[in-house]
């Protein structure tokens, strides 16, 4: 979009303000001028038609995509994994590593600290290595181990601050001291591969944990006398709950059941989509960890027929935001509302980030154009067409 005027936006449907219907985005060099309801105030510069026009998505849980991955820790690599989640309407991506050493842990982030400081990443999510063992999932369990204060402060301090959010399981020793660490460092406290109690889960949140990372995966279960992590995440209002809405991480029974019990404010679809995300079917690495994907199904390879746990995803965010819609037993509208909650609104929300989630006046263009099947047509970043063909 020029940079001299107003660029004008007519839409079928428009998600913003609470409602879906006929609307129009005005945007004005990169950010959003103004938004309103029926008919704009003059000639649209580009009608829509039909399509459907949400926020630009958040995914607050990644560790790649078309073959690269995060946690190698190689900044042009990063980068081809960014812009084809952004060709998928992600326009803000936090780069997920996983379970590593010390130094391997550190090198990354600094690698991965120039494209933070540029906007291309909205920041680094450390999933562990501070992960329980028996829930360790596709993290190597060789490299899991106790919080230790040094090396938490000296990564939290890496990149200029690149850190945003850190997942870890509070029942390590240290565990509660770790997430004070965490928020005092103006991070995000993530709650995690864990097999943490009821109580001891509370003890983190009002230590200061916010997110709980994938719910239900890599967590102790829920049982009637040990309510355990989950039950404990999703009663606290200060806590948004991070779901795989891809349909093979979590029953979509659950998510219902997950929207009622939080009145869907606070819950976030997270991809966890790994180097494989825009790949075919084959072998993958992540971390360390070999992981073969078959029917896009990523698992730890480990030498069985069927595989060993699953290692992430291969979706991408568009595909979770139709996968919410039309599993929704609501009217179209209703539908689409809930999924932009929880693809961009309660995602951003949860990062702290003003900036995005929304279509509203003054934040920054970031818009995805959905066709009457919700699949992208175009994707607008801070006021700017991106060319789709190019990175998918």
């Amino acid at each position: 979009m020029t940079s001299g005027r107003s660029t004008l936006l007519r839409a079928g449907t428009v998600v913003a303000d609470g409602r879906a219907g006929p609307g129009w985005v005005e945007v004005a060099g990169e950010r959003i001028a103004a938004v309103g309801t029926g008919e704009p105030p003059r000639p649209a510069d580009a009608d829509l038609g039909d399509a459907v026009l949400v926020p630009g998505f958040v995914d607050m849980h990644v560790h790649g995509g078309a073959g690269a991955a995060f946690p190698d820790g190689d900044p042009q690599e990063a980068l081809r994994a960014v812009r084809f989640h952004r060709a998928h309407g992600s326009t803000t991506l936090v780069a997920s590593l996983v379970a590593a050493g010390p130094t391997e842990l550190l090198r990354a982030v600094d690698a991965l600290a120039d494209l933070v400081t540029d906007g291309e990443l909205a920041g680094v999510h450390l999933e562990g290595p501070w992960l329980a063992t028996a829930r360790c999932g596709a993290h190597d369990p060789g490299q899991l181990r106790d919080p230790d204060p040094a090396e938490l402060d000296k990564l939290l301090a890496a990149g200029g601050g690149a850190v945003r959010m850190v997942t870890l399981a509070p029942e390590r020793a240290g565990g509660l001291d770790a997430v004070w660490r965490i928020v005092g460092a103006g991070a995000i406290a993530a709650l995690g591969h864990t097999d943490a109690s009821y109580a001891l889960t509370r003890a983190a949140i009002a230590a200061g944990a916010r997110v709980g990372t994938h719910l239900f995966n890599a967590m102790a279960p829920v049982h009637h006398r040990e309510p355990g992590p989950a039950v404990a995440l999703l009663e606290d209002a200060r806590v948004t709950v991070e779901l795989v809405t891809d349909g093979l991480h979590v029953h979509p029974a659950l998510w219902d059941h997950v929207l009622r019990s939080t009145d869907g404010e606070r819950v976030a679809a997270v991809t966890d989509a790994m180097a494989a995300a825009g790949m075919p079917d084959g072998e993958y690495r992540l971390g360390a960890l070999g992981v073969t994907v078959t029917d896009r199904v990523a698992r730890v390879a480990d030498g069985s027929a069927e595989g060993g746990p699953i290692a992430g995803s291969t979706a991408t965010t568009d595909a979770l935001f139709a996968n919410i819609v039309r599993h929704a037993a609501l009217p179209r509208d209703e539908a689409l509302l809930r999924a932009v909650a929880m693809t961009a609104t309660a995602p951003a929300r949860a990062l702290g980030l003003a900036d995005v989630g929304e279509i509203a006046p003054g934040r920054r263009a970031d818009l995805v154009v959905l066709d009457a099947d919700l699949l992208v047509r175009d994707v607008y970043r801070a006021g700017e067409r991106l060319a789709l063909a190019e990175v998918r």
